[in-house]
């Protein structure tokens, strides 16, 4: 059944999630800052809960190594609440908020994939994201290698009063 209020609805839609997007400002000092965040939750302890890592809602491409989801975590629940589905598009980080959208770029092959951040880790030390094996396939990261050098480029992160904000993934190449 469709309504003149259905109609309607549609338009106002549409412009509200342009209205909730903040612009991308890639200050250095503010790339230099997250950079330095970065490092930090990098060396923190693995017992440090997620909690207590600040989240990193500057947008900024990060440069580490990614690792991939262990076939054990196959349909355990993830910090999002969902379950780790190896074909997914699934990622997870210590310091993206959940439900950031991101491209991964493997330095090495060129290939590149976009996920989305719905778990907490690695948990490892130098390790920026873990991604699932489908993804890590798509990059050209198999499990004869286990890691790869990569660019996290946040395309659009979530913040925390609800607004979203572009990141530098979201620019053409």
């Amino acid at each position: 059944m469709i309504s003149i209020t259905s109609g309607f609805f549609i338009p106002v839609v549409g412009l509200l999630g342009t209205v909730g997007v903040v612009a991308c400002t890639h200050s250095l000092e503010e790339c230099t800052t997250a950079e330095a965040a970065q490092q930090y939750a990098q060396s923190l302890p693995v017992a440090t809960k997620a909690r207590d890592v600040r989240a990193d809602l500057s947008g900024c491409k990060r440069t580490g190594i990614a690792s991939f989801y262990a076939d054990m975590f196959t349909g355990q629940e993830m910090a999002d609440g969902t379950r780790m589905n190896p074909s997914a598009a699934n990622a997870a980080s210590r310091t993206l908020p959940l439900g950031t959208t991101a491209k991964v770029t493997n330095l090495e092959t060129g290939q590149s994939a976009e996920v989305t951040i719905q778990d907490r880790g690695p948990y490892v030390k130098g390790r920026i994201i873990d991604l699932s094996p489908a993804t890590a396939r798509e990059i050209g990261l198999d499990r004869q290698d286990g890691l790869a050098r990569v660019v996290v480029a946040p395309i659009e992160v979530p913040l925390p009063d609800g607004r979203t904000k572009r990141g530098a993934g979201d620019r053409a190449p």
